[in-house]
């Protein structure tokens, strides 16, 4: 029997204009760099009982982000979120795994939906595991181009060598592409580049529904709904694809949307809530 855990690891801090940016281009961008409100987000990782072996979806972050030089002083936004995380070891994915009854080393298959720290932090736990992390956005991540645009690879486990996912297998409604993880096909990676270069979601199909782990796609359903781009992804056009693609799918299917900072993403997996259709919320579309 399939079943998925939500892990939160942790407690992150972000700019109020983070989840909703304000303006076009560079503009954008600089709007969410100068905002000086914060509010405060949780950080979710999931992990699916597979009868094909567990599968972790992104491993939240470390505690080490409270120490000191763990983030580079000279960039301008990492730098003001240095003192952001609030994540005690006992808060690692590690720790909250064996809570659960599960062993770091019986996990199968990490998938990252992107490689930022609040996503990737936790990889320390998974030495043995079988990574996976679609090859543009582990090209995009590396050396000095990569920690310029948040990424910190210097801080990788030295054995970190995931397996790359490139989407070459058929469409999933309006996704152009996609990447099958189990021989079930219940378990499906989904392109979603927008917040980050290569980005990509996890497809879990239960009977009746989908569940949609969609990282940071959104911070939150309504926002998707709203098809509103957050204010920190590269390319704005590119990130609104992807929300005109989700918004699709889980019109035309049931699905259960989970973003990784949305407050109320665990209790919406735990009733198995599906996002809204027209006739029951007013016209979205």
């Amino acid at each position: 029997m399939l079943r998925i855990h939500t892990i939160q690891t942790g407690i992150v801090g972000i700019k109020s204009r983070q989840p909703h940016g304000e303006g076009h281009g560079g503009r954008r961008l600089l709007n969410t760099l100068r905002d000086k409100n914060w509010v405060q987000v949780p950080i979710y990782a999931w992990v699916i009982e597979h009868p094909e072996g567990i599968i972790v979806v992104d491993t939240g972050d470390t505690a080490r982000t409270g120490q000191k030089g763990y983030f580079p002083r000279w960039h301008p936004f990492l730098r003001q979120t240095a003192n952001k995380f609030l994540i005690g070891p006992e808060d690692e994915i590690g720790p909250q795994l064996q809570k659960l009854g599960i062993a770091p080393g019986d996990v199968r298959q990490v998938v990252l939906t992107h490689l930022h720290t609040d996503h990737a932090g936790g990889l320390h736990h998974f030495p043995r595991a079988e990574i996976l992390v679609s090859r543009k956005e582990y090209a995009a991540a590396h050396g000095l181009n990569g920690i310029i645009q948040g990424y910190l690879p210097y801080h990788w486990p030295r054995w970190f060598t995931p397996r790359l996912v490139d989407f070459t297998s058929e469409a999933v409604g309006p996704f152009p592409a996609s990447f099958t993880l189990t021989k079930a096909n219940d378990v499906i990676l989904l392109p979603t580049e927008g917040h980050s270069n290569g980005h990509l979601s996890v497809l879990v199909r239960e009977e009746g529904r989908s569940i949609f782990l969609a990282g940071d796609t959104s911070y939150t359903e309504q926002l998707m709904l709203e098809q509103v781009v957050d204010g920190v992804s590269p390319d704005e056009k590119v990130a609104a694809q992807t929300l005109k693609r989700i918004l699709a799918y889980t019109q035309a299917n049931p699905t259960v949307y989970l973003p990784s900072h949305d407050p109320e993403a665990e209790e919406r997996l735990s009733k198995r809530q599906i996002v809204p259709v027209p006739e029951m919320a007013g016209a979205i579309l």
